[in-house]
């Protein structure tokens, strides 16, 4: 017995210069990354074991996966028997694989992607002993990480203080299918690339934000206009000043902001070199999935009762963009409508992925959080969206992954 409690006493003094030593380390930890990491972590961690549950739920259902979706369950089983790892790929997760893993010899064909995000991968998987697919996780989780802190830190300039700046960073990880942050996608990449970018504008730190520009503009075709709202703050920090003066000065500062367009045009000059067609990339999109510029109101009226939802539910997020609008944050409300109308005004071949691509329109999350300053409203809100992001999330796993993406 004396034994036993002499155990314990030691033990129970290891656990306390354990907790010691841990709490002293949190504190050396900066604020905002002890913040995130825990953020990320939680929603990490709750995510798989849901989509482990769900997924066991379902084996054996009659009917699961549907025909359309039995060759991509296949494909996942091909890339890993994890589960876990396995389920963050759908459609456009494979062919951002196939595109990491294509040889740079030879002929190239497939130019309906912009390259940045699969050409990661290549040097990342190298580094992981040639698993480009963990390597594409890898990639989408370290720039979701970044995200949220620089989204932690671009909410502290807007909003004003830190209790705001982590309710727009949790609003961030509860939008509806803010679990493709976690994917094999482009959307961890862009977002982080954005925030990164209108972080440093704020700082006029002109130089650094067309280097993230040009990376944001490789990422995704919509990154290119994202030059315009990045402008609008560079006109507010100079109080909207024009005349021949005021230009040469904002072209002596934002001259950077050209780097945007020179991303773009780099990866044309891609298509131009390796398929002999500057325009490759939009004709890829047309002949392939039948993506032109389109009006998206006759939809709500004749459209598919699917496609339809999801134009309303686009609809919505304009509507709190526009209502929470503040003059200071123009830049941000005109960012955020592009994110809606870009993808709206490409046809109904892009509405199944909708939710998804409303994903970038981050200011939704900042006007939330300023509107969920009451205790009260801020724990609906919060609950509100766990629910709605759940419900997605499971419709994802259970192979009806074209309800997302």
């Amino acid at each position: 017995m004396h034994r036993w409690r002499s155990g314990a006493a030691a033990l129970a003094v290891r656990l306390d210069a354990a907790g010691r030593a841990g709490a002293r380390v949190a504190r050396r930890v900066p604020a905002p990354w002890a913040y995130v990491i825990g953020l990320f972590l939680g929603a990490k961690l709750l995510l798989t074991l849901l989509g482990l549950l769900v997924l066991h739920a379902w084996d054996g259902v009659p009917g699961a996966p549907p025909p359309d979706e039995a060759l991509m369950w296949a494909q996942q089983r091909e890339i890993s028997g994890h589960r876990w790892i396995s389920f963050w790929f759908a459609w456009d997760g494979l062919l951002y694989l196939r595109l990491s893993e294509l040889p740079l010899t030879g002929p190239w064909r497939d130019f309906g992607f912009p390259l940045l995000y699969p050409f990661l991968a290549r040097p990342v998987g190298a580094l992981l002993g040639g698993d480009n697919a963990l390597a594409l996780l890898v990639i989408s989780n370290v720039a979701f990480l970044l995200a949220l802190w620089y989204g932690y830190r671009l909410a502290e300039v807007l909003l004003g203080d830190a209790p705001a700046a982590r309710r727009f960073t949790r609003y961030l990880v509860l939008l509806p299918t803010a679990f493709l942050f976690q994917a094999a996608l482009t959307e961890s990449l862009f977002v982080c690339l954005a925030l990164a970018a209108f972080y440093h504008a704020e700082r006029r730190q002109w130089l650094l934000v067309g280097v993230l520009g040009y990376f944001l503009a490789l990422s995704r075709s919509v990154g290119l206009l994202v030059a315009l709202p990045l402008a609008l703050v560079l006109l507010r920090q100079h109080d909207w000043r024009l005349g021949p003066r005021a230009l040469l000065g904002y072209l002596r500062i934002g001259w950077p902001l050209l780097l945007l367009p020179a991303g773009w045009f780099t990866f044309m000059a891609f298509c131009r070199w390796r398929g002999g067609d500057w325009f490759a990339y939009q004709h890829a999109q047309q002949v392939g999935w039948g993506i032109e510029v389109q009006n998206p109101v006759p939809v709500l009226f004749a459209g598919e009762p699917r496609d339809a939802g999801r134009v309303l539910f686009a609809v919505a997020v304009l509507a709190v963009l526009v209502a929470g609008f503040r003059r200071r944050e123009l830049a941000y409300l005109v960012y955020g409508v592009l994110m809606v109308v870009v993808p709206l005004s490409m046809g109904p071949a892009v509405y199944r992925s909708l939710l998804r691509y409303l994903l970038a329109a981050f200011p939704v999350a900042l006007v939330l959080a300023r509107w969920a300053r009451h205790a009260g409203v801020d724990v609906w809100l919060t609950a509100m969206l766990a629910v709605v992001q759940g419900t997605l999330f499971v419709l994802w796993l259970t192979y009806w992954t074209h309800m997302i993406i």
